[in-house]
């Protein structure tokens, strides 16, 4: 039986959340959250708290053991930019485009 959890609209860039996610892809959710815990990046705050959503999602179901749960999926994908402009030399403006990620994230039974 699988759970979901999502997290939409985070700001922080999908390349940089990435990182994050590719360690915890396929480990089992108490290894994963220790993971998270002493991993010194922004991403590492957010994903922490899906899986943590994800496993509190799988208790209120009450049919999964929540203690033989695993990452079976989780992407990061690619959310609206937020457009902003940066004044730049001989009245110009460089364009300065701040990404947001959507997290989506499935555990899965062992």
């Amino acid at each position: 039986m699988e759970v979901k959890a999502k997290s939409r609209f985070s700001r922080i860039s999908p390349r940089k959340a990435r990182l994050v996610v590719n360690l915890i892809r396929g480990k089992d959710v108490n290894e994963a959250l220790r993971a998270l815990t002493f991993l010194d990046k922004k991403a590492a705050i957010m994903v922490k708290k899906l899986v943590q959503s994800a496993v509190a999602n799988a208790e209120q179901k009450q049919v999964i053991d929540v203690d033989n749960l695993y990452v079976k999926h989780i992407s990061v994908d690619m959310g609206p930019a937020v457009h902003r402009f940066r004044p730049a030399a001989q009245g110009r403006a460089q364009p300065i485009r701040k990404r947001i990620s959507h997290f989506n994230l499935v555990l899965d039974e062992r």
